[in-house]
């Protein structure tokens, strides 16, 4: 099998999944790869999430970032530093928490929390067209008290599931600072530039005895491929059709998780 003779190949077939989805949706990938690395390389569900954290240290989102900002889509530098600061504590206690439970619990508590996304995402009602040139992006007030919760509850899902937080981040950006979906997920992107992952990884490393380097490191690279691919795609599709695919991958990725228990 690729997986078992060509473990980078593996990786970089799983990456580059992962990366469309991030560049299409905004979000870390991790939705795909969790699955796609548990299913194909036969990892267990704490070593699969370790592996997607650890392939996003490398600023593999940064082409999809300069893909947005090319079609005039903006956002805030100050918020973004507000949900990393947050993030970095958020993912190490998450992580901590994950590793202390048992990866048949964890891999039905992941396939579940899709199944809750992918609802959440079909019922949240679309942000409205926003016009930048009329009304410019208010960061005035809530950009600690609120950014600050929203990085920490973004680390914290992110260190339990592996799936980089953004799924956290976008709805909430785009309800409490009235941002646009493009402009939710070109800040979620953004995040990932900095090793936001690393409190994490060191986790999940230490707990699990290492990770699979190689296969990491070809997931890295497809990521930032299909990231730039899909980011190409995304700013020419309206932002309700993005929010419906993105559920229906998600319940895909669910119904994938559950599966592999049979």
């Amino acid at each position: 099998m690729l997986a078992d003779s060509h473990p980078f190949l593996a990786g970089l077939g799983t990456g580059l999944c992962g990366g469309l989805l991030s560049g299409l949706f905004g979000v870390g990938g991790g939705s795909v790869m969790v699955p796609l690395l548990a299913a194909v390389l036969h990892l267990d569900q704490h070593r699969a999430q370790g592996a997607t954290l650890a392939a996003m240290l490398l600023p593999t989102g940064l082409p999809a970032v300069l893909q947005y900002r090319s079609r005039g889509i903006h956002s805030s530098v100050r918020l973004v530093g507000v949900l990393v600061l947050a993030f970095l504590f958020g993912i190490y206690g998450g992580a901590q928490v994950a590793n202390l439970i048992p990866s048949e619990t964890l891999r039905w508590g992941y396939a579940a929390f899709l199944v809750f996304l992918a609802l959440k995402t079909f019922s949240r009602a679309e942000p409205p067209a926003v016009d930048r040139s009329i009304e410019p992006l208010d960061l005035s007030t809530g950009l600690w008290s609120w950014g600050l919760p929203i990085g920490l509850l973004a680390g914290v899902v992110s260190g339990l599931t592996g799936l980089g937080g953004a799924v956290v981040v976008i709805p909430l950006l785009a309800a409490r600072f009235r941002m646009t979906q493009h402009e939710a997920q070109l800040t979620s992107l953004m995040m990932l530039l900095p090793p936001i992952g690393l409190p994490g990884v060191y986790v999940y490393a230490k707990a699990q005895g290492g990770l699979p380097w190689v296969v990491i490191a070809g997931v890295a690279g497809g990521f930032a491929v299909g990231a730039l691919a899909g980011a190409r795609a995304a700013t020419r599709i309206r932002g309700a059709r993005l929010k419906q695919s993105y559920a229906v991958v998600l319940l895909l990725m669910a119904l994938l998780v559950a599966l592999r228990g049979r």
